[in-house]
């Protein structure tokens, strides 16, 4: 059993499960139809063709740094210039880092490491405007999805760690296995990314948490300035 784990950071970020029209939308965690949209474009898959060979991975997140909600207003106009297209709003995460995790056939996830290393197309996190900071891919190593996302070191900046405690709590989202109890459902399972006719079907997810060390968290202080008070 192994898994292939992904830092998905940068200074923007967009995962959009429901957004359209005039309002885009963002989760406040990447969905599985965005991280297998990723995944996808590093192996040159096309919206067009079948997913395949990526339908049967399992997939999880944990939220690592959560970073701020920010929205975007954007206008157009038509090429020729005389009609102005109507105002949208686009939300978008900003300075947030998550640790996505995949798992499969290891002969798939392998390949799927090597594609995220050399893609085939660019890869955005959610929308073509959010490039990631650095190479997405951690590698894939052995162990269960569920105990790696529970035991694989902190992903927030260094920055983000000092500010916070020693041990820190972290949720984690990730596909229910058989037979356990189901936290929510969510409509991201993607089905295809054809434009003419996509389609997401639904998931059963799991909530969980976990606490890890953070060694260049800040301390406690002993002292109590009050003590001295005492009789």
């Amino acid at each position: 059993m192994s898994a292939l784990l992904l830092r998905l950071a940068g200074p923007l970020q967009a995962w959009g499960s429901g957004s359209r029209f005039a309002h885009r939308h963002t989760e406040p965690a990447p969905t599985k139809s965005g991280v297998i949209g990723l995944l996808a474009a590093a192996r040159g898959i096309r919206r067009t063709e079948p997913l395949t060979e990526l339908l049967g991975l399992t997939f999880g997140v944990r939220i690592d740094q959560p970073g701020q909600l920010i929205r975007d207003f954007q206008v157009a106009r038509t090429l020729d210039d005389k009609t102005s297209m109507p105002l949208t709003y686009r939300y978008y995460l900003s300075d947030a880092a998550f640790l996505a995790a995949v798992s499969g056939d290891d002969t798939l996830l392998e390949g799927l490491h090597d594609a995220l290393m050399r893609p085939h197309f660019p890869l955005y996190l959610g929308r073509r405007s959010c490039p990631p900071d650095r190479p997405v891919s951690l590698g894939v190593h052995p162990g269960t999805l569920t105990d790696l996302l529970a035991q694989w070191p902190w992903q927030a900046s260094k920055r983000h760690q000092t500010r916070a405690a020693r041990t820190v709590r972290l949720e984690i989202l990730r596909d229910a296995e058989d037979g356990e109890p189901i936290t929510e459902t969510i409509r991201d399972e993607p089905i295809t990314f054809d434009p003419t006719h996509r389609q997401h079907g639904w998931r059963s997810v799991i909530r969980a948490h976990t606490d890890l060390p953070n060694p260049g968290g800040r301390t406690t202080s002993d002292h109590d300035p009050m003590a001295l008070l005492g009789g």
